[in-house]
């Protein structure tokens, strides 16, 4: 993510959309060049859906960077991922809006969620990540590991999250400018 920011002036967008406005495939394909998968990047036909009659083929391929871990609590069928972000208002995506690291986490980037190893297993090149609603409850976020999952922060570090987490801390790291208050958890 770092890199493609230090590229593109800009993290990636959660989701890639079409022309008409409808959603293609997620963030996972746009990194592909940066985790050395250009030779599956430029298979992947970035005007077609991930789940077009080409696209799906290469779901097979997942980079293993994607692959759930050893130690994995519950079954994730093959091409799958649980590696996702948050889209929602404050989150550090928003739909149709792409964020800067420098500046754009005014609550700290060692404060806030970038990719989390937590929610139901999807295709990796599928765009659906965890919703977050800042007035709303807070996703459904199984885990792979019985005591709680990891997660990246904005600033490339990684943090273990246990699943006795508050919902207060869950909503502070979730939130790049929130200003949210951390519970004793954190």
């Amino acid at each position: 993510m770092h890199d493609y920011d230090n590229e593109h002036g800009r993290l990636p967008p959660a989701v890639v959309y079409g022309e008409d406005g409808k959603p293609l495939y997620s963030w996972r394909v746009l990194l592909l060049p940066y985790l050395e998968e250009d030779k599956l990047y430029k298979e992947f036909h970035l005007d077609e859906p991930w789940d077009s009659p080409h696209n799906i083929e290469l779901v097979p391929r997942m980079p293993a960077v994607y692959a759930p871990p050893p130690g994995k609590r519950w079954k994730v069928p093959p091409g799958h991922t649980v590696m996702h972000v948050f889209v929602g208002r404050g989150a550090a995506f928003e739909d149709h809006v792409t964020v800067r690291i420098q500046g754009g986490f005014p609550d700290g980037t060692s404060n806030t969620f970038l990719v989390v190893e937590a929610g139901e297993p999807v295709p990796w090149s599928a765009p659906q990540e965890l919703i977050y609603d800042p007035n709303g409850p807070l996703p459904d976020m199984p885990c792979l590991f019985s005591n709680g999952f990891r997660a990246g922060l904005a600033d490339g570090s990684m943090r273990w999250v246990s699943k006795d987490a508050s919902e207060a801390t869950l909503r502070a790291a979730i939130t790049r400018n929130g200003n949210d208050k951390f519970g004793p958890d954190w």
